[in-house]
This record gives C-alpha cells, sequence and structure tokens, in this order.
C-alpha cells in the first residue's frame, strides 16, 4: 500500500478503535439516546455539506426505503444499545462482542443471499468465533445479570451492524456511500431527537463529557468515515476491511490502560477465536466493503 493509503488505515483503526472508550466516559453523566444523538447530529451537520459539494446524493430518492432501513440498523438502534451495554459491561468487552460481526454477515449471508455458500472453511470460522463469543458471554459473564444485559445490548448492536451490511450489499452498492452515510446521519438524527430530548441531562454535563462527545461525532464518526472512504480509494475496498480486526485490539489497549479494566485469560482467548473465526469465515480477507463503526 502507500503511505496515504496507510495513513488512512492507522487513523481509520484509531478512530473506530477509541469510540468505546469515550462512550466509557460519557455515559455516566448523559443518557444513551442523548449520547448517539448528539454524536449523530454532529457528524451529520459535518458529512452532509461534503457530500452535497461532491454530489454524492444522487440515486438516493429512489432507494429512500433502503436508505431508511440502513439509517435505523446501522446507526439508530445500535449507537443507543452499544452505550446502555457499556453502562454494564467494560468497554473492552464491548469491543471483542463488536468485533464478532463479520460471522454474523457470514451466517446472514448464507441465509439471506442465494449466490453464497457455507464452504468447510467458513463452517470451521463460524464455529470457531461463535465458541470465543459463548466463552466470553458464558463464562466471563455468566451468572451476572447485569453484565449479561449488557452483553445481549452490544451483541444485538452487532447483528443489526450485520443487518446494514446486507442491506448495503444487495440495495445501495451502486451509490455513493459518503451520500448514503450522510443522508442516513440525518435521519438517525431527527429519529432520536424526540429520545433524546425526554432524557436531556438536567444539569450541564462535565467538561470532560462534553469532550468525549465532541470526539465521537467529529472525530470518530464524521472524520473517520471520511478517511475509511479515502482508504478505500487508496487500497481498495477487502484490504480497507481489515480494519475490522484492528479496532478491538485499539479499544483493549485504551481500557486496560486508561480505564483499568480488567481482561482476564477467558477475554483474551474469546477475543482471539472470534478474530480467527472472522478472519476464517470471510476468506481470509473481508468480502464485505461495510466495516465495523461503533
Amino acid at each position: 500500500m502507500s503511505a496515504r493509503a496507510w495513513t488512512a488505515f492507522v487513523a481509520v483503526s484509531v478512530l473506530w478503535g477509541v469510540p468505546y472508550f469515550f462512550i466509557k466516559l460519557a455515559v455516566g453523566e448523559v443518557s444513551p439516546a442523548f449520547l448517539a444523538w448528539a454524536r449523530i447530529g454532529l457528524g451529520a451537520l459535518i458529512l452532509i455539506p461534503v457530500a452535497w459539494r461532491m454530489g454524492a446524493f444522487r440515486g438516493l430518492r429512489a432507494r429512500a426505503a433502503a436508505v431508511v432501513a440502513y439509517a435505523a440498523s446501522e446507526i439508530v438502534v445500535p449507537f443507543v444499545l452499544i452505550p446502555i451495554g457499556e453502562q454494564r459491561i467494560a468497554s473492552s468487552a464491548a469491543a471483542i462482542l463488536i468485533a464478532a460481526m463479520p460471522l454474523i454477515v457470514t451466517l446472514m449471508s448464507v441465509w439471506l443471499l442465494p449466490m453464497e455458500r457455507a464452504s468447510i472453511t467458513r463452517l470451521i470460522g463460524l464455529v470457531t468465533g461463535l465458541a470465543g463469543v459463548a466463552a466470553l458471554v458464558g463464562i466471563d459473564f455468566g451468572g451476572r445479570k447485569a453484565e449479561l444485559v449488557g452483553a445481549g445490548c452490544v451483541l444485538l448492536a452487532t447483528v443489526c451492524y450485520a443487518t446494514a451490511t446486507i442491506i448495503v450489499k444487495r440495495f445501495l452498492a451502486e451509490l455513493h456511500p459518503l451520500g448514503t452515510v450522510a443522508v442516513a446521519l440525518g435521519v438517525a438524527s431527527l429519529a432520536l431527537t424526540p429520545l433524546a430530548a425526554l432524557s436531556a441531562p438536567t444539569a450541564m454535563p462535565s467538561a470532560l463529557a462534553l469532550l468525549s462527545l465532541g470526539v465521537l461525532g467529529v472525530a470518530c464518526t464524521a472524520a473517520a468515515l471520511v478517511a475509511y472512504f479515502r482508504l478505500i480509494a487508496e487500497a481498495g475496498p477487502s484490504r480497507a476491511a481489515v480494519i475490522t480486526y484492528v479496532n478491538p485490539a485499539v479499544a483493549v489497549v485504551l481500557g486496560v490502560a486508561v480505564l483499568r479494566e480488567r481482561i482476564g485469560p477467558v477475554s483474551v482467548v474469546g477475543l482471539l477465536l472470534i478474530l480467527a473465526g472472522s478472519w476464517l469465515s470471510t476468506g481470509g480477507l473481508s468480502r464485505y466493503e461495510t466495516a465495523v463503526e461503533c
């Protein structure tokens, strides 16, 4: 890859690895719905004018239903569920569970896309990755109801991300991705406005919480998406999608080093199994152009 491609790769890996950390910082002071709305709104304010100048909205009106479905599954639901989950589990654990997204994409693709076939390698990958999820949820969280609820919320968000990938592959692949994402952010912001208003903080959040919201909206959403599209242009979608396997490592390092989160041997084994399973089930390099955005 070129130097510009490597720069974009590092930038996206970091920008999509740190959201779990900043969500953990902010969700202690603001509600999950308000956090999601603030982040999405900031991202929309930045990306919609950029997409407009690029002429990236062409063709979206004819695919309005698919765009709305994408907005719900890629943004509205998971952006609320992940903070709910992080109220109950560590940010590093949330990132590990989100890493299972390629596994769920593979499962859904075999079911929903007639051209997909479950080869022996893909089946081995699925079993390996799901064993990692089972180890993390069943052993690390087993018996602790609050953590099981939190893990369930994050896993449901992972299913939503996988659903969004299928929607893109079937209905939106021919459109400019930045236009689709910008409109989806705008739709999601409007959809979450009532919930955000009902759960708005009664007192001004701390400077740290406000900074976290700003970083999530400006850096982890708007800037990360622009960098990701640049990475696709420089390196191609398959190489760009390798960030799926780097993001969890960034999140785990931040959670352990800064937030002093505990990551035991079961969590490490779970992460390795999930990443290995994802790698195998997607054929070595991910075949899907939608990476995991948190």
